[in-house]
């Protein structure tokens, strides 16, 4: 069995890293991260999607659509929805 990782196998069908198809597939999934992650931690506060939504005076289905998809989401939008509307605090790391 020639069993590969995650990581060769992006390579197989996007490319190596730094070419323009498999940045484009690693920022999508850094989105789906994103947004799989502030579901988790509305979860884990026992939040509806609406709770969370009228804590940042945004519609709920904003709120489901950024966390089945955060990839259109401002810096602002991502500080409010963690730190007004789950009460965490955000970090953001820059890699080069």
């Amino acid at each position: 069995m020639n069993t590969k990782t995650l990581d060769q196998i992006k390579t197989d069908y996007y490319g190596v890293v730094g070419t323009p198809e498999r940045d484009r597939l690693e920022r999508e999934l850094e989105a789906l991260r994103i947004g799989f992650k502030i579901r988790s931690a509305r979860e884990k506060k026992e939040m509806t999607q609406a709770e969370l939504a009228a804590r940042i005076n945004k519609k709920r289905t904003f709120i489901s659509k950024v966390e089945n998809d955060g990839e259109n989401i401002t810096l602002k939008t991502l500080f409010d929805i963690v730190e007004r509307g789950l009460g965490g605090k955000l970090g953001i790391e820059v890699q080069i």
